[in-house]
């Protein structure tokens, strides 16, 4: 089968590998679409980063590269291995793609997202959505009902949202700001709506990016090169300042800014992954009694989102800006979002 494999750095390659044997307790998908995440994009420029080297195999898997990426996918089931129940060949299904031991104090907890030898379908090992077929756990498969699998490549990247909007603790009528409009700031913004929060601020400088945030459920928008963020946001608060804010960019400056945005004793949520340290006022953060909070991927989300996305509440489709064969997934794919990364959202790619 034809799948695009990363080798390394600025080294990913579509080539024909084998098809994978369906096994017992085990799901074989035939991938219909893969959206690329910005987690490939910087495993391609400045990888390995999650993949497994030779000279550190993945403790579960224990592959290492070349290995299959994608991890954002949805397809049919083609076959279904032993032992599988609740599910039928034919069916739409999208996948949470973990690899966890099932053994740690997180997993037998509940927490699986936290294991510590944890990784990826699509990053670690065991396949990938960049490819024809995959083979996956009954458990990481959900069925998607009427949804396409266009969408369903979606619940992924929504459900990194959702479960941040979870972690906060925000309840409808509150007021949320989400510092950055890129796909992760777009998404979390579209789950705080969809649980009926309708105060939602977005704060964004790109002029692309602002012009998406109001059909993704921003009720404003501000630019902080020319609005004082933390003021306009006490302003239309009473003076007290948003209940929860979310850092959906990765730089000291924005998680400031949620910071000061925040009231006292309010909640900022950390939803990017950083590169370097940050900087931050901790003085502020004490005296304040801030909560500063981090939230990784999800965890028990993707039903969730599902049933959101089936009633509607969740409207995913603007969120896809470019559908791709996986042949042209150098050139229309990692390339165009590198180098026009604020013009998209997110690309799909069908293997």
């Amino acid at each position: 089968m034809k799948a695009a494999r990363y080798y390394g750095n600025k080294d990913l390659r579509v080539e024909d590998i084998p098809e994978p044997p369906v096994e017992p307790g085990k799901v074989k998908i035939r991938v219909e679409w893969c959206g690329i995440c910005g987690t490939d994009l910087h495993e391609y420029e400045d990888g390995p980063i999650f993949c497994p080297t030779a000279a550190h195999p993945h403790p579960l898997t224990g592959e290492s590269a070349p290995v299959t990426l994608g991890h954002e996918f949805a397809g049919v089931i083609a076959e279904l291995g032993e032992g599988v129940t609740g599910l039928e060949v034919g069916d739409r299904v999208a996948v949470e793609p973990y690899i966890t031991c099932g053994e740690c104090l997180y997993c037998v907890s509940g927490r699986y997202n936290l294991c510590v030898k944890g990784g990826f379908i699509g990053l670690s090992g065991q396949g990938g959505g960049y490819s024809e077929f995959v083979v996956v756990p009954r458990e990481r498969v959900f069925g998607l009902g009427e949804l396409s699998t266009e969408i369903g490549a979606l619940v992924e990247p929504i459900a990194v949202g959702y479960h941040a909007v979870k972690r906060s603790g925000i309840q409808a009528g509150q007021t949320a700001v989400v510092f950055g409009a890129g796909p992760i700031g777009l998404v979390t913004t579209a789950c705080l709506r969809a649980i009926g929060v309708e105060q939602v601020i977005v704060v964004e400088l790109s002029s692309i990016r602002k012009a998406k945030a109001p059909a993704a459920g921003a009720a404003l928008v501000l630019d902080p090169s020319e609005t004082d963020v933390p003021a306009r946001v006490r302003e239309l608060t009473d003076g007290l300042g948003a209940h929860v804010a979310f850092e959906c960019v990765g730089a000291s400056p924005a998680l400031q800014g949620a910071l000061d945005a925040t009231r006292n004793g309010g909640t900022v949520v950390n939803v990017s992954i950083w590169g370097h340290k940050a900087e931050i006022d901790m003085f502020g953060l004490v005296m304040r009694e801030l909560n500063l909070i981090g939230t990784s991927a999800y965890c028990g989300d993707h039903a969730e989102v599902i049933g959101l996305l089936r009633a509607g509440k969740i409207p995913a489709e603007q969120f896809i800006t470019g559908r791709i064969a996986v042949d042209d997934i150098l050139d229309a794919g990692f390339r165009e979002l590198i180098e026009n990364k604020e013009e998209n959202v997110k690309v799909l790619v069908h293997p």
